[in-house]
């Protein structure tokens, strides 16, 4: 654990050296910002002290940045050739993977720890329902913690940071859209199938404050499979 925590601080703090951190950060507060206090469906319009809008928006700009924070944390390396020297030290492939997964899951908290002044100055408006925030909150680490693991997994398998960008976002599509679209055009069993493969239909049902143990599983063989397959996906090269 130690291991993977020092690769975890490594990465966050490479993360600030290049900006990227401090562009993704800027980035989406103003997009969150601008959706929740000022354009269509923010806060005042819907009329009630809730944060919808806010996860609305947040729910999509995680979708684009996250692959961007992705896309170079193994592309890069296998690039330059820093993967196998990293590789040599003390630290296994597992290691490696879950040292870059939890400093890219660090720095979206640190973003959604940004966005705490929206649920005070919220719950000042009106009767806010904390239980369903915290959920809404909740929802958007699964997500990314799902997307994170695709990301890294297609980070793993390319040279080319665009290739990972693209390609992350290409897996992501289909369980952020392409999935419940498809479910809308089936009926029965192929219905059902689709709709439980459709990332926004669990994320959905968290953010309306539901925490159910299928959700939860849901997220969590995201994060696995995607995890599994990057550190396969080392240990595959190692061995060539």
């Amino acid at each position: 654990m130690h291991a993977v925590w020092i690769i975890a601080k490594r990465e966050l703090q490479s993360f600030f050296d290049s900006l990227i951190a401090y562009i993704m950060l800027i980035l989406f507060l103003g997009f969150s910002g601008f959706f929740t206090w000022l354009f269509g469906s923010d806060v005042f319009f819907v009329g009630q002290a809730s944060l919808e809008s806010f996860f609305n928006i947040a729910f999509w700009s995680l979708f684009f940045f996250i692959p961007a924070l992705t896309m170079r944390l193994l592309a890069e390396e296998n690039k330059t050739g820093t993967i196998e020297l990293l590789l040599t030290k003390a630290v296994t492939d597992r290691q490696v993977v879950v040292g870059k997964f939890l400093s890219t899951l660090l720095l979206v908290c640190i973003a959604l720890a940004f966005t705490l002044p929206y649920v005070i100055t919220v719950a000042n408006i009106g009767n806010l329902d904390y239980g369903q925030v915290i959920c809404g909150y909740f929802g958007l680490l699964l997500m990314s913690s799902a997307y994170i693991s695709i990301g890294l997994y297609a980070s793993s398998i390319t040279h080319n940071q665009i290739v990972a960008f693209l390609l992350a976002l290409f897996i992501g599509l289909f369980f952020h859209i392409i999935f419940g679209v498809l479910a809308n055009n089936f009926t029965g069993f192929v219905a059902q199938l689709l709709n439980t493969l459709s990332l926004s239909e669990h994320f959905e049902s968290i953010v309306r404050g539901v925490l159910d143990t299928r959700d939860l599983i849901y997220f969590i063989s995201i994060v696995l499979i995607g995890l599994i397959l990057s550190e396969l996906s080392l240990t595959k090269r190692n061995l060539s």
